[in-house]
């Protein structure tokens, strides 16, 4: 069993960590939907966090018949067919023996079903967000089979949140999904239980106990908190939107977070495709809202401009994109006429610290702040380095030994106020228990104490 960031007690502490990152999902237009039946514990944590309903979308893996936890498909509710043909073919497996094993699970499926909905129709998913979640992504079949289910009943926004994954999940269920959320992808991978300290069975009469739960509001026999225990929180944002920003000749999205009377605001820049969507940054996010700091996570790069990884080392084109953006961004805050704009600060990770650092040189006393995690500022290059005036933070952690040289090197550049934190213990990701949070900390505690009212960035 590894020793990871991503091991877990069991699902219930799994589901606590994940609702951790999904707090940007509270809203009353959330639903979140389990996989029976390791996923119902997991979800009905999510569920009580995000104090959304939870209801289930029974699926029933199709097993390689000689090998039947490696998965080949997956039937769902309504019918929902999915064949993985990179399983199927390499095992050998007949038409007649799929059709056999299909029949029988369609029999289990529609068994447990009836069981577990007890009559009652689905929750009602049209227009509404709806998180999927299970225990963990092994081949991603029931998953896929899931979010087509749920998309069908007309969800207009999926997002599919597990505790652990491959790391090449993305790129396999990316089209199924418009938000993929993993605590951890770590490698190697062998079997969703090996991250788990207790993956015994989920008994038919726990999942009856938290859809119970979760109807009723309150408590199951385990404890189990209902949406009802969830108290209205002054965490919930004033507004939080996504919107499109021009930049370099692209559109660039984001999602806007802004809490009630927001003294500041931080724009998250990442090396890479995903900055928006990486579960770090919106756990970092999520912790500079509660300090009353709106935030904006964006992409710096599209999809295809990605799959080229000398576009993310490319911080001139990074950082131009960064620039456009955050001289765009004051038009999208609602102000009092004639009152500040809101004091900006830049946190990167990865190269999207060096394109922090080359768009804070550029802005000058525009940007109040920059905070870099397990980034790469000496990327930014000397002359850059030389003309940033924004108190600049640089976390690092303990065990990222040639990255905390290359920041100490790029830090004894910068002649604006600046630290250098090393969280101990934590390697290049931040993946060990707590350690995110400590970023969490030092980030917040950074631009509260150094953002204050400002012009429009130059």
């Amino acid at each position: 069993m590894h020793a990871t960031a991503t091991h877990f007690t069991d699902r219930t502490e799994a589901g606590r960590r994940l609702a951790a990152l999904l707090g940007h999902l509270r809203g009353p237009g959330t639903v979140v939907v389990a996989l029976p039946r390791g996923g119902v514990p997991v979800a009905a944590e999510v569920a009580a966090a995000l104090g959304a309903p939870l209801d289930i979308c029974v699926i029933r893996k199709l097993g390689v018949p000689y090998q039947p936890e490696l998965g080949m498909g997956a039937i769902g509710e309504d019918g929902v067919r999915v064949i993985n043909e990179h399983v199927l073919r390499p095992a050998g497996v007949t038409p007649e023996q799929l059709a056999a094993v299909e029949a029988r699970e369609r029999t289990e499926l529609e068994r447990r079903a009836h069981r577990y909905r007890g009559g009652r129709p689905p929750v009602d998913l049209h227009g509404r967000t709806v998180v999927v979640v299970d225990d963990g992504i092994a081949t991603g079949s029931t998953a896929r089979a899931a979010c087509l289910i749920v998309r069908a009943r007309g969800a207009a926004r999926v997002v599919l949140a597990v505790p652990v994954a491959p790391p090449d999940w993305t790129r396999r269920l990316s089209g199924v999904a418009d938000e993929l959320v993993s605590i951890g992808t770590p490698s190697p991978f062998f079997a969703i239980g090996e991250f788990y300290a207790d993956f015994s069975q989920t008994e038919d009469a726990e999942v009856l106990r938290h859809l119970a739960a979760a109807r009723s509001g309150g408590p199951g026999e385990d404890g189990t908190a209902g949406p009802a225990d969830v108290p209205a929180s002054a965490d919930v944002p004033a507004s939080d939107r996504e919107l499109t920003l021009p930049a370099t000749g692209v559109g660039l999205t984001g999602r806007l977070t802004v809490p009630a009377g927001a003294r500041g605001i931080v724009v998250f820049a990442h090396g890479s495709g995903s900055g928006r969507r990486s579960p770090r940054n919106r756990h970092v996010a999520e912790g500079l809202n509660r300090s009353g700091l709106a935030t904006f996570l964006f992409d710096l790069l599209t999809e295809d401009e990605e799959e080229d990884r000398r576009n993310v080392f490319d911080v001139d084109l990074l950082g131009a994109r960064l620039t456009d953006v955050a001289r765009a961004l004051p038009a999208e805050q609602a102000r009092p006429a004639g009152g500040p704009f809101l004091p900006l600060g830049l946190f990167g990770a990865s190269t999207g610290a060096a394109a922090a650092l080359w768009t804070a040189a550029r802005l000058g006393d525009g940007v109040g702040a920059v905070v870099s995690r397990g980034g790469r500022p000496d990327l930014a290059g000397a002359d850059a380095l030389d003309a940033v005036l924004a108190p600049t933070l640089l976390i690092v952690g303990g065990r990222d030994g040639a990255v905390i040289d290359l920041n100490r090197r790029a830090r004894e550049r910068l002649r604006c106020e600046s630290e250098l934190a090393v969280v101990p213990h934590a390697g290049h990701l931040f993946e060990e228990p707590g350690t995110l949070d400590r970023v969490t900390e030092l980030a917040r505690d950074w631009f509260n104490a150094h953002l204050a009212p400002c012009a429009r960035p130059a």
